[in-house]
């Protein structure tokens, strides 16, 4: 007659001396269930592997429906509990500007647009087109980006005054981090305030 063995025993004892518990945990489970395994009769053995294949078949379930809601992606892109991605009513890019939780941070960044400063006087102009559309057959939506380098706020080069430099190819990558860190003064200019009216009345350069 055979021992009785304690499931809950081999259960612990095995688990704990597995190398590597906190790795993928259906490669987990299945070094656990083999290392049981050797130890019981051919009976049990039948068990455990239906008991392993269950387990296994019910994390990839539960991996497959906890990885739809991915915390990279803020509410608002159709992937929160309960929510359809083909329901389209209402579906709006979300955006912000301060954001909370962890620290403060302060988008002070702006949305690039044909108007926006860069090149010539009247703007950077088109400077977006769709190359790849799912509407077409394609099976993603994929953009081409053809843009002044000075459009917007921006860092020149070294080369883009001293010729020598553009020749020796003294780029943006060949400007010290150091130089381009220091103090800022950060003002607030309502949007119904003119920029430069603004920032004569604080007198910066006193």
């Amino acid at each position: 007659m055979e021992r009785p063995i304690s499931v809950a025993a081999l259960l612990h004892d095995e688990w704990f001396r597995l190398p590597t518990p906190e790795s993928n945990h259906s490669a987990t489970m299945l070094a656990l269930f083999t290392s049981l395994a050797k130890g019981i009769s051919e009976k049990m053995r039948v068990v455990f592997v239906l008991l392993a294949c269950t387990l296994l078949l019910i994390t990839g379930f539960l991996c497959s429906s906890v990885s739809s809601t991915n915390d990279a992606y803020p509410t608002g892109y159709g992937d929160e509990s309960g929510s359809c991605m083909s329901h389209r009513e209402g579906l709006k890019p979300l955006r912000r500007e301060i954001y909370y939780g962890g620290g403060e941070i302060i988008d002070i960044t702006h949305k690039l647009t044909p108007n926006t400063p860069g090149g010539t006087i009247e703007g950077c102009g088109e400077y977006l087109s769709l190359v790849k559309s799912m509407k077409n057959g394609s099976d993603s939506n994929a953009s081409e980006m053809k843009l002044h380098v000075h459009v917007g706020t921006h860092v020149d080069a070294p080369g883009h005054i001293y010729d020598h430099y553009y020749d020796a190819g003294f780029d943006v990558d060949s400007l010290d981090l150091r130089v381009l860190n220091g103090l800022a003064l950060v003002v607030d200019i309502p949007r119904d305030k003119n920029i430069t009216g603004v920032l004569n009345s604080i007198k910066i350069h006193d």
